[in-house]
């Protein structure tokens, strides 16, 4: 009969409908398990969230303010982290909120150790920038740290593409040289090892530069915290034009290895330093990665802080706003 045939016909549509909803909500509800568990996994993995900038503090958003003009906004809003029991050693997390307070100048590539933070130049297998916070407690000697035992290290979190080696400097001539210096870092023998690592390093000449001249101004950075309560500092490499006989500009720089380890033209240090009352000065250098005569002073390798915003593409301290900063290379700061 007709009307049993319409029938079955329903009841089966009728089933199949339960079927597909039933298998549909089955399918969502487990996706939604498995992705609880994989996000509750990575929660608790300390040793795969070592790295991962989601958890940094501080981080900049675009438009934020830099070292070199003037406004009063931060750049986020995130709460501090705060250590679920107190503790006589600060968690990474905390230190990567000192080290940063005044901001990232980039996010490519971050990397966060335990007494510094860098940026890592995949391209070149140099860094973008590295950053410390000096103090004078942070400074002091500890004998029980001894260099000799410091090795030159690949950084195994950096995918084997893009890893500078020692080989790429064995014979080059070149030094390998610590943007966070080792001598910042001797409060434990952790931190120095850490300085060691080849992410952390750029091609310097050795006499006469690295050797001399960039430690003269490592040296004096470290005596700033006899004045200073705070002090931070962003270290880097420049890859600065220069005009060539056809009187056109270009940017030539030589490469090192198999790896073709970038050897930057010029370096530089950008400080803030911070007085007990919160009072802030600026210092910004650029060295050329030449021989340099010991008797030239550092001031005259001073330069406006905008001028190495501009040749980097970064922006330094952007949550700290220029009408907060007292003195510019020892000059009163004026907002334009």
């Amino acid at each position: 009969m007709a009307w049993k045939s319409n029938f079955r016909v329903t009841a089966l549509a009728t089933a199949g409908l339960i079927g597909f909803f039933t298998g549909n909500f089955t399918e969502r509800w487990k996706l939604t398990q498995n992705a609880w568990k994989c996000l509750h996994v990575n929660q608790n993995d300390e040793d795969d969230l070592l790295h991962e900038i989601r958890r940094m503090p501080g981080l900049p958003i675009f438009g934020t303010v830099s070292a070199a003009s003037p406004g009063n906004k931060p750049s986020i809003t995130e709460k501090e982290l705060v250590p679920l029991e107190s503790s006589p050693v600060p968690s990474k997390s905390i230190r990567v909120s000192e080290i940063m307070k005044y901001g990232f100048p980039g996010l490519d590539t971050v990397r966060s150790f335990d007494d510094y933070v860098l940026s890592y130049d995949r391209r070149n297998r140099v860094p973008h920038w590295v950053f410390e916070h000096l103090t004078k407690e942070s400074l002091v000697y500890n004998e029980s740290v001894d260099r000799s035992k410091c090795e030159f290290t690949e950084d195994a979190s950096m995918h084997p593409y893009f890893r500078a080696l020692n080989s790429d400097y064995r014979g080059s001539g070149f030094d390998r040289g610590h943007m966070a210096a080792a001598g910042n870092h001797r409060l434990c023998q952790k931190h120095v090892d850490q300085t060691f690592l080849l992410s952390n390093m750029a091609p310097q000449v050795g006499v006469g530069f690295n050797r001399h001249s960039w430690n003269r101004l490592e040296k004096y950075v470290r005596k700033m915290t006899r004045t200073y309560k705070n002090v931070y500092v962003c270290t880097g490499p420049l890859y600065l034009p220069r005009k060539e006989s056809d009187g056109k500009m270009y940017i030539r720089y030589q490469v090192l290895g198999a790896n073709s380890v970038a050897v930057p033209t010029h370096f530089f240090k950008v400080i803030v330093a911070e007085t007990a009352d919160q009072k802030l000065d600026m210092e910004a250098y650029v060295m050329p990665n030449q021989v340099i005569d010991d008797k030239t002073p550092l001031t005259a390798f001073q330069v406006p802080p905008e001028s190495i915003e501009r040749a980097a593409g970064l922006l330094f301290f952007d949550k700290l706003s220029r009408d907060k900063i007292r003195k510019i290379n020892g000059s009163k700061s004026t907002v334009d």
